[in-house]
């Protein structure tokens, strides 16, 4: 045997007297030692996590509660439907002055928020500014967050406002900026108490009448690609406004800052020089002061007349030269109009159209309100004022003007807030018998005159139409404003419905359907009133119609 065999013969020998006398017992015990200092720091790391997210929990809901002291009232429809809601959400940040282990870090961050640019992460970790990786998280990633345990990840509980129907309401709603501060709308005019109750905001409107509405006139500018429109529906008796749609709008959850004109509220901010259906106001304000019967005759009426170096003239030339003050408004006399304006007298003219509220600036419940442009007295402005040039007003001016004079006189304020009382009391501002002979005219204008389109059947709409050439830079162009004022219905009047559309064209397609009579027709013949804003408002009324009969 060599001496290198001897040697490995004697350590192994050694090694196997070793394990001879290892003792168990102390293996044993040294083992249990390692696993009790293994459970206590174990307990430590678990007590610390826990300590850190009951803190970061606690002040996250600290947050909250401060939150909700300022938390702002809902807002519902006159059904009980939300229109405007406030919920909490959380907003997640980082600050990187207390980051501890930035890999670490990147780490959970890249797992909770795997959308996210972790490079872009990384650089803001390198700089000293806090800065957020989210906003408006869901719950579900709130509670990942949470369990992340990391100081430097801030949450920040926020209030935001959540608009369930989008664009349905949002130039009557308006908007809230970052800070909770209403910024448009009703959310602006009711900010303070938005902020301060805790009971909800209840406003006229009807949310199914609301979107009928908007969803005709949308269609409308599909069909004469108009620009623009408006629509208001209203009860005539006591002001509240059941519908009142602008077009275009926007939804109101994203929270755009929109300066484009073509977003202004049209139906209260829109100032328009609106055409024939001033020619209502001109016929009531010489019935009112006894001036007139709609039975007078106007005989032998020219076909022009002279005005400041203008010419006014019949849109028909083919009007008959003898008119009833009826007859005058039934189709739509320009001429004949002019007549009874000079019988009226300036004095009496300007009392009567401030007397239904359509020349000066309206009070309202929202600020996005227009002011009527302002205009000088003579001669011939009394004679444009008569059937509706060189005089501007909103829609919603109209609508209430209308209101007046088939309500039976009685003053009314449009608003869009409800009332917990019904107890109604009227200003009589009218002589009695203006709204019934009124309201019989405009039946006719229906029946036998330009609004026939209207003529729903079962509902006796009444109304004037209104043709008007935009103006643009102080200058008349070729593009028309057309608006229908209608009240229905007009043995027992309860409201009033408004439709104007801005800049529309002529439809080669669109098929019209008769409805005094069996047929259609294909394609617009003419870029009037009585062939686009009548149209639209016979579809709205014939839709709403049975609604309104069953909820009102």
């Amino acid at each position: 045997m060599s001496k290198k065999d001897e040697f490995n013969k004697i350590i192994i020998n050694s090694l196997n007297s070793d394990l001879d006398n290892f003792d168990n017992s102390k293996f044993k015990i040294n083992l249990n030692r390692i696993a009790f200092i293994f459970i206590v720091i174990f307990i430590i790391i678990i007590l610390y996590s826990t300590r850190i997210i009951y803190l970061s929990s606690k002040t996250f809901e600290n947050q909250k509660y401060n939150l909700n002291q300022i938390n702002r009232a809902d807002i519902t429809d006159r059904n009980g439907n939300y229109i405007s809601k406030s919920v909490f959400t959380t907003n997640v940040g980082v600050d990187p002055k207390m980051v501890r282990d930035k890999k670490k870090l990147l780490i959970k961050l890249q797992y909770t928020f795997p959308e996210k640019d972790i490079s872009e992460i990384r650089e803001k970790l390198s700089g000293e500014n806090f800065f957020y990786i989210k906003k408006k998280v869901t719950p579900e990633r709130f509670q990942k967050i949470k369990l992340l345990g990391e100081k430097s990840i801030r949450l920040e509980p926020k209030i935001t406002r959540i608009y369930p129907d989008k664009n349905l309401f949002s130039h009557i709603l308006g908007q809230i900026d970052d800070n909770n501060n209403g910024i448009s709308g009703i959310e602006k005019s009711f900010d303070k108490k938005l902020k301060d109750g805790r009971k909800q905001l209840i406003l006229t409107l009807d949310k199914e009448l609301q979107f009928i509405i908007r969803n005709e006139l949308i269609n409308a500018q599909n069909i004469f690609k108009s620009i623009g429109g408006t629509g208001i529906l209203m009860d005539i008796n006591n002001g509240e406004i059941l519908s009142l749609v602008s077009i275009p709008d926007f939804n109101l959850n994203q929270r755009e800052n929109l300066d484009d004109k073509k977003f202004i509220n049209r139906a209260t901010k829109g100032v328009y020089e609106l055409g024939s259906v001033f020619k209502t106001f001109t016929i009531a304000a010489g019935l009112n002061y006894n001036l007139i019967s709609p039975t007078d005759i106007f005989t032998n009426i020219e076909k022009q007349m002279k005005c400041g170096g203008r010419t006014i003239s019949e849109y028909d030339e083919n009007l008959p030269k003898d008119l009833s003050v009826a007859d005058i408004l039934i189709y739509s006399s320009n001429i004949g109009s002019v007549k009874v304006g000079q019988i009226i007298g300036k004095e009496k003219m300007k009392e009567f159209l401030d007397l239904i509220g359509v020349l000066n600036k309206m009070e309202f419940d929202i600020e996005e309100i227009g002011r009527p442009l302002p205009f000088k007295w003579r001669n011939c402005k009394l004679k444009t004022i008569s059937y509706g040039h060189g005089i501007t007003t909103t829609p919603i001016q109209l609508a209430r003007g209308y209101a007046i004079l088939s309500n039976g006189g009685y003053q009314v304020n449009p608003t869009l807030i409800k009332k917990k009382s019904n107890n109604l009391k009227r200003k009589k501002i009218l002589n009695d018998d203006v709204s019934p002979k009124i309201n019989s005219i405009l039946r006719k204008v229906v029946t036998d005159g330009t609004a026939s389109l209207s003529d729903v059947e079962g509902y006796e709409i009444g109304g004037k139409t209104g043709t008007a050439l935009i103006v643009e830079n102080g200058i008349y162009t070729s593009k028309k404003i057309n608006t229908f004022a209608s009240v229905f219905p007009i043995s027992d009047p309860k409201y009033v419905l408004v439709i104007l559309l801005e800049d529309t064209k002529l439809s080669k397609d669109y098929i019209y359907k008769y409805r005094n009579k069996p047929g259609s027709f294909k394609g617009t013949p003419f870029n009037t009133a009585g062939w686009t804003s009548v149209e639209i408002a016979g579809k709205i009324i014939d839709k709403i119609g049975p609604i309104l009969a069953t909820k009102y």
